[in-house]
Parts: structure tokens; sequence; C-alpha cells
């Protein structure tokens, strides 16, 4: 492995939280909110130009990455498939399943990852920016526990991934409850921006605290495995 982790085909650059949100969450829904309506842009154009900040977030996060990252290739999807059902009018049962099915194809892309050179367990919790991996690794070899922590990290994925099977279910319930108008009028853009930003505190918020669970999860299972402290764990600057 790496010392600086850079060469690894699956670490994204640092993001800018707040800019993440704000391009993401805020700004689609103030124009889908506010100016998708015959005032402003219009509902067709409003919707177009509410999805086009994400959408072209999306790509300017893989082209810029020139490596392959399958969460931002699920982002444009995501998008695109949004686009597609409100511009083609498609019963609102779709929306419902759309939004239900991309984390739950996130989810499976974590757990299927442990089958592959790079699990993203290791990309997102256990890499050379967060740990001292070689000081982790040489303290799993002396004490024979290399098993033991092979068989951590896939619980440790299992539990992430029940954050994405969460976030399913309740964007699914969220889609049914709040989008209930004829897609392409001004009245569904309105219920799509609702949900974009309830969307925030009731899925991601409960999701976060579940990461922030298998973060703990992981990290007090290898001081059982290792006996290091934390200071001997983590890159402390």
């Amino acid at each position: 492995m790496s010392d600086t982790g850079n060469d690894h085909p699956l670490v994204n650059r640092k993001e800018n939280p707040f800019l993440n949100l704000l391009i993401n969450i805020l700004i689609p829904a103030f124009i889908l909110f506010f100016l998708a309506n015959d005032r402003y842009l219009g509902p067709h154009l409003g919707f177009v130009v509410a999805l086009s900040f994400p959408l072209f977030y999306g790509l300017y996060d893989f082209f810029s990455q020139k490596k392959m990252n399958w969460i931002s290739l699920l982002g444009v999807l995501n998008v695109a498939l949004t686009g597609g059902i409100g511009l083609l009018k498609l019963d609102n049962q779709w929306l419902a399943i759309k939004e239900a099915a991309v984390p739950a194809m996130i989810g499976l892309i974590v757990l299927g990852s442990l089958k592959t050179r790079y699990p993203l367990i290791r990309t997102l919790f256990y890499n050379d920016l967060i740990v001292d991996t070689g000081k982790v690794d040489q303290a799993l070899e002396q004490r024979s526990s290399k098993p033991g922590f092979d068989t951590l990290l896939v619980r440790t994925t299992v539990i992430l991934s029940s954050s994405f099977l969460l976030s399913s279910i309740l964007n699914f319930i969220l889609a049914r409850l709040i989008v209930v108008s004829e897609p392409g009028s001004e009245a569904y853009n309105q219920e799509l921006g609702k949900m974009t930003l309830l969307s925030y505190p009731v899925i991601v918020i409960p999701s976060m605290l579940i990461m922030i669970f298998a973060f703990w999860f992981l990290y007090r299972g290898i001081r059982r495995l290792t006996g290091l402290e934390a200071e001997a764990i983590f890159r402390i600057k």
C-alpha cells in the first residue's frame, strides 16, 4: 500500500462539504421552489436548470479526478433518471423506485468491493491519511490477528452498507409521500424541491449516524486486535 494513499484508484480528492451541499441540495431546491414556474423559467426549463447543477458537478468531479469513480457515475445516473422521469411525465411511482434504487446500488457496490483488491471500507476508513496503516499492520502480524482483522472489515462493511439500505427505504417513503402531482407541472417541481430539502435531515442525518457507528466499530476492533492506543493508530498532527 502506498505511503500517501494517493495511488489508490478509488480515493477521491478532498471535497468541500459546504460546496457539495450548496450545488447538490440548496441551489436545485431553490430553483424548483421559486423559479420553476410560469413567472420565471417555466416548469420544464426550471426543472432542467435545477438538475443541471448536480449533473455538471458530478461530471466535473468524475473528469477532474482522471480516475474511475463509481459513486460519481451513480450520481450522474441519478440526476439523468430524475430528469428523464420528469420530462417524459412518467408515473410518480417510477420516481420513488429510482430514489430507492440508487442508494441500494451503492450499498451493493460497497458490499461487492470486498471481493476486489480495493475494498471501499479501506478507502473510506482505513487509509494512510487517517491511520498509520504500517504500524497497525505490523501489530496485527505480531499478534497473529490478521484473520480477525479481515472479519472486522467484513462486519464493518455490512454496517456501512446498512446505511445505504436505510437511505433506500427512506427515499422511497419520502418520494411517495411528497411527490404526488403530475410530472412536468409547477406543483411537481415544487414537491421535488421539497423532497430534495427534506432528504437532508430525514435521510442523510440517520445514514451519517450509522456511518459514524461503523467508523467507531472499526477502530474499536483495531484497538482490541492490536493493543495499540489511539495515538498510535491515528495520524495525529
